[in-house]
């Protein structure tokens, strides 16, 4: 049997700093959850920091379906329903195309291939904002404007560079004797994709896949900026709940809100965060 490694002094100092990190860093999460589940007189009555003493789903409730966002008390509901028709077709789209830009960039290079790619490299470094004019010009003449399927092609479009570069640097990792004999046993280039290169990209499909549901879940200016009374995601709806006046501020309700808002992308890291990270360790040393 191997022998388990000594805790040095310097491996527990890291430890501890890590820990204190750590601390640090789910404290905001912790002073969330705890609110969302305490009643409003206990939260004027006891510690931030205090457990709940008597937990309650109540918050949660009235954030659901009760909270009212302006004029409308109809909670998160419709605007979480609105992120999931959004993000679901976006981060499909998005990750297929970047598939395929990469495949085609890294492996059927062309005349101008670098060119391409280095102008596609621009989508990811533009700020935003200076998007948004244009694009709602875009949308306008499509007839897509305040629509969840304009916000689906707004995030397609701003999404195909940053997942480009992912497959197409991960691509360029790959032997590229494996296309060539592929070729030479008249593999076409659809057959290639699917059967070969497909197969050995769960790594980066992965990251690819937790970075664009991420950004595009918790995207607050496309959803406002973009975004109709009956499309609206569920940022500006946890927005304008929070910025909603009342006689009474429920600071439960606030937290359980956020929590919901927060929720699907808490659970894609705690289910996928492990091969996120084998992912990125990937795709660092490819090409």
């Amino acid at each position: 049997m191997m022998a388990r490694p000594r805790l040095s002094p310097a491996r527990l100092l890291l430890l501890g700093a890590l820990l204190l990190f750590a601390l640090f860093f789910l404290a905001p999460l912790y002073v969330m959850l705890s609110a969302s589940l305490k009643s409003m007189d206990e939260i004027r009555n006891t510690s931030l920091l205090a457990l709940p003493a008597s937990p309650s789903l109540q918050a949660w409730a009235t954030a659901w379906s009760a909270a009212c966002t302006g004029t409308d008390c109809g909670g998160l509901k419709p605007f979480f329903l609105n992120s999931l028709l959004m993000v679901l077709p976006a981060v499909g789209i998005s990750t297929s195309l970047g598939a395929l830009n990469g495949y085609v960039l890294s492996k059927w290079r062309f005349r101008g291939s670098e060119l391409l790619f280095a102008l596609m490299l621009f989508g990811v470094f533009m700020p935003m904002q200076v998007v948004l004019l244009p694009m709602s010009q875009v949308l306008g003449w499509l007839g897509l404007a305040s629509s969840v399927w304009g916000l689906i092609l707004v995030h397609v479009l701003a999404g195909i560079p940053s997942t480009t570069l992912f497959f197409r640097n991960y691509y360029a990792g790959l032997p590229d004797e494996l296309i060539k004999a592929a070729t030479l046993d008249g593999a076409s280039f659809w057959q290639i994709f699917r059967r070969i290169v497909l197969p050995l990209s769960a790594p980066i499909l992965v990251v690819t896949l937790i970075w664009q549901f991420t950004n595009i879940w918790n995207d607050f200016l496309y959803g406002v900026v973009f975004s109709g009374a009956d499309s609206k995601p569920i940022t500006v709806g946890l927005n304008n709940l929070a910025n909603t006046s009342s006689s009474v501020k429920e600071y439960n309700v606030d937290m359980a809100a956020a929590m919901i808002a927060g929720l699907p992308t808490l659970l894609v890291y705690a289910l996928a965060g492990k091969y996120f990270v084998r992912g990125l360790t990937a795709g660092a040393v490819k090409g």
